[in-house]
This record gives structure tokens, C-alpha cells and sequence, in this order.
């Protein structure tokens, strides 16, 4: 089986293995303690800060580890939003942070804080001057994810930091796919990460508070962790985390090379080897061994079901929202195309064959898939040659005086019912139907999955037609689509 889903949780590093197990043999006591094993514990602490704070680039003072990178993040915001809220509770995050972040965000909203969403570009980068706008008097904090999660794309955080810095805004970044590949630049004020990412352990996060910054714990005090990850430390796990940290780290110039070869690979071949397929993320400015692209007339999870059983672990989009029926929320603020959406992110090491028979088992796999779900496959507008489908039916226009001249736009067209069908179903029926109408003709989708909002207008820029908006519906909405070649 060849793994491809780094981005959810790198394999354990070999040091972090040996780290691990030698400090469940020294480091089991107490590090609070006096005694002999106490202190032997407190010296694998102490050590293993150092060596986490040199990675990060901060003082040990500034650092504690806690018990998830997900707690990192909830207590870095609670904390930071509590040590300012004499100066107000707005928030500004990202729209493609981690679930983490959104989460604490609208838990911060509902308690009657404010909170602003930064847009991103097709890209899903961040305009820095896009957060320069959002700060106001009364911003509490924001926050930046370094690189995004589900398609690499790396964040402008030393430009954000610097605009932050200047109106007087501490900047809390998620650095948790970024840390294993190096520090993060800019003058930022707080910073999370989690080990699991790296090829450390997995319940070890760390949380960066840099001097100065106001900052307030909350919930019941505990006298470990600066009193900002109560409960005893997981010593051989914080060991080990540390530990692998310095491993990747020094192996980190040779191996991002590397496996930007393989992704750039994968970048440039997909849309060769797969018809109607979205390479997704920026092209350049992204982590080094994640690429994502989507593929029309494709239903995700069919796919990597697939491609499990064809011996490849990947994912689609994020791993926290997968199990949902909505779709990404990253891809949706990115606006690009959520069906048939592959994740594929390389571990440290892997060899380029696995890269090479992953793109001789793609192409055959997705037409598998396409023709199991009855997609187009011929030219044309988007079509094969034929009749119309079931369930599409023609749309009389309303006469008005007894006329029956119409203006283009008011050409008769057709209407898809696709109340109660998932994507891709609504857009395979669009495409089999968009050549029955004339040039200036519509096609009405009518759907109730939240996917087709994000679908239908990516189908349109991906064949050329024009995404007319949407309407209410009796059931669903309707999706309007006019024909323009």
C-alpha cells in the first residue's frame, strides 16, 4: 500500500521512534519532583523545549507543548482574545483556515464577539491588503494559517505580520503543515503547531506566546506549562516530538526538492493524462509535497475508494470536513471545482515509482468512475451526440400580447431536475443536456446539494459557457446557465 496523505498525518519519523521509546525508560516520572528520576524527567523537558524552540525560532520561555495541535490553537486565540479585550472582540481570520481556527472563530461570534472573513484568490492565497483593510480599533487578534492544509498553497505571513504589527494587532499563525519544513518568517506574535504533522507522535501540539504579547489562560489555572496546558506532560511523546522536529528539519532542504519534482510532476501530467480534470493551489508558492486537483463527473468518494482498492491512500479536500455532505470549505472560498477532489500529499521518502504507478492507475480509475455515474464523454458544448436525457424537459417561455418575439435572453430552454441527487449528478446531467439549446439558450439546474453551488459555475468556467446566477426554487435552487458556444 502506498501511503499519500502526509498532509493528515506523517509517518513516525525513525527518530521519533527511538526518542519515544528511550524516554519511556527515563522520562515516566514527575518533572516537577525533587528526587533523582524527577529531575532526570526535567532535564528531557527542558531539553526537549530548547531544541522545539530553536526549530520554531523563540525563546523556551515562549514555548509549551499541549496535548494536540488543536488545543494549541483554541487556547492561543482564547487566550490572546481574553488578554485584549479591554481593547475590543473582533477577530479576523482567514476563509481557508483550519477547522481548528473556524471553529473558535464561531465560538467566539456566538459569545458576541465580531469576526471578519479575509476572501482568498483562486489560488487561495490571502491579499495582505485585504487584511490591512479589516484592521480597526478594536481587532482583538488575528489569524494565518502559513500554508494551507488541503492544497499547499503558502500564506504571505511576513506581509500580513508586518500590517498587524504596524496597527498594533498580535498575528496568530497555524504553522502545523509548515513547521517540519522550516521556521516561519515575520515579525508574528503567536504560533501553533502539531507534531503528528511532522512524523512526531500524535496528541503533542505546542503553542509560541512571544514576549510582550497580552495574553490571558483561561479556564481552571495549573501551575505546568506556564499555566497554559494544564494537566501532567506526556513526557516521552514531547520527547519524541522535539526529537523528530530536528530530524526533518535537517533533512528538510534536500527532501523539499525532491519532492517538488514528484508534485510538479503530478501538476503537469494529471490535466494530460485525465480530460476535464483542475489542477488546484498555486503553482508555486506552496508546500513541497502536496498537490490537489479535482475532476469533473466525478464523485470524490467513489474515487478514493478506488484508488485504496488499486493500493493508494489519498484523500479529498480536508480530512475534517469529508465526512460531511457539504463541501469544502477551502475549495469553496477558492471557487474552484469540489467534484472528484484528490489530495495527494508525499511523505519524506517517497520514491518516484510510487509517483510513476500512481499516474499509470489515475486515468483508467476516474473513466471508470465517469462511466459508472453515466458522464459525457464525447466533444461539443459539453455533451455527447444524442437525445435528451431523463429528467431534463423543455421550458416554455410565457407569451406575452400574443407575441412571440423574444429577446435572446429569453430563449426557450430546458430544465434539469435534480432535486435529491448528489454531485456530480446534477452537473453530468447539465453537461448532457447544455447542446440542446441554442446558442443564447439557458439550462435551469434544479438541485438541493450544496456542492451544486460551487460545481455548476466551475463547470461553466471549465467549458466555456456563461453562469447566469442562481434563483429560490419550489424545492432546492435553481441554478441558471446560458449557453454561449
Amino acid at each position: 500500500m502506498v501511503y499519500f496523505d502526509a498532509a493528515s498525518a506523517a509517518p513516525l519519523h525513525p527518530v521519533a521512534r527511538q526518542a519515544l521509546l528511550a524516554s519511556l525508560d527515563e522520562g515516566w516520572a514527575d518533572p516537577a519532583r525533587l528526587y533523582r528520576e524527577g529531575r532526570r524527567a526535567r532535564m528531557l523537558l527542558d531539553a526537549a523545549r530548547e531544541a522545539a524552540a530553536e526549530a520554531v525560532g523563540c525563546r523556551p520561555d515562549e514555548l509549551v507543548f499541549t496535548p494536540s495541535g488543536t488545543r494549541a490553537v483554541h487556547a492561543g486565540m482564547a487566550g490572546a482574545l481574553a488578554g485584549r479585550r479591554r481593547v475590543g472582540g473582533h477577530l479576523i481570520v482567514s476563509a481557508v483556515e483550519h477547522s481548528s481556527v473556524l471553529h473558535a472563530a464561531e465560538a467566539h461570534e456566538a459569545a458576541g464577539g465580531s469576526l471578519t472573513h479575509v476572501p482568498v484568490d483562486r489560488a487561495g492565497a490571502v491579499d495582505p491588503a485585504a487584511y490591512a483593510a479589516a484592521l480597526g480599533e478594536d481587532t482583538a487578534l488575528a489569524c494565518l494559517q502559513s500554508a494551507n492544509h488541503e492544497v499547499g498553497t503558502e500564506q504571505p505571513v511576513a506581509r500580513v505580520a508586518e500590517a498587524c504589527r504596524a496597527a498594533g494587532v498580535p498575528l496568530l499563525v497555524d504553522a502545523a503543515q509548515s513547521l517540519g519544513w522550516g521556521p516561519v518568517e515575520g515579525d508574528w506574535s503567536l504560533l501553533a503547531g502539531s507534531a503528528h504533522k511532522w512524523g512526531g507522535p500524535s496528541g503533542v501540539g505546542l503553542l509560541v506566546v512571544r514576549k510582550g504579547v497580552r495574553f490571558a489562560p483561561q479556564g481552571p489555572g495549573d501551575e505546568r506549562e506556564s499555566g497554559r496546558a494544564p494537566g501532567f506532560e506526556n513526557l516521552p511523546a514531547v520527547v519524541a516530538a522535539a526529537a523528530s522536529l530536528r530530524a526533518v528539519r535537517a533533512e528538510a532542504a534536500a527532501e523539499a526538492g525532491r519532492l517538488r519534482e514528484l508534485t510538479e510532476r503530478i501538476r503537469a501530467r494529471v490535466p494530460l493524462l485525465v480530460p476535464d480534470a483542475e489542477v488546484v493551489g498555486d503553482p508555486e508558492h506552496r508546500l513541497p509535497g502536496v498537490v490537489t486537483f479535482s475532476c469533473l463527473y466525478v464523485d470524490g468518494e467513489t474515487l478514493l475508494h478506488e484508488l485504496d482498492r488499486a493500493g493508494f491512500s489519498v484523500s479529498s479536500g480536508s480530512s475534517c470536513t469529508s465526512s460531511t455532505l457539504t463541501p469544502s470549505h477551502v475549495l469553496k472560498a477558492m471557487g474552484v471545482l469540489s467534484e472528484g477532489n484528490v489530495r495527494v500529499s508525499l511523505p519524506p521518502g517517497t520514491p518516484a515509482e510510487d509517483v510513476e504507478r500512481f499516474l499509470e492507475v489515475l486515468p483508467g480509475t476516474v473513466a471508470a468512475v465517469r462511466e459508472r455515474l453515466g458522464a459525457p464523454t464525447g466533444p461539443g458544448p459539453g455533451r455527447e451526440e444524442g437525445g435528451r436525457e431523463e429528467g431534463a424537459r423543455e421550458e416554455r417561455p410565457r407569451e406575452e400580447g400574443g407575441s412571440e418575439e423574444r429577446a435572446p435572453e429569453a430563449r426557450a430552454g430546458l430544465v434539469v431536475d435534480a432535486i435529491g441527487r448528489r454531485c456530480p449528478i446534477p452537473v453530468i446531467e447539465l453537461a448532457k443536456v447544455i447542446g440542446d439549446v441554442p446558442v443564447g439558450g439557458t439550462v435551469r439546474v434544479l438541485a438541493d446539494d450544496e456542492a451544486a453551488r460551487l460545481d455548476i459555475p466551475a463547470w461553466c468556467e471549465m467549458r466555456g459557457q456563461e453562469y447566469a446566477g442562481e434563483e429560490p426554487a419550489e424545492t432546492g435552487t435553481a441554478y441558471l446557465v446560458r449557453r454561449i458556444r
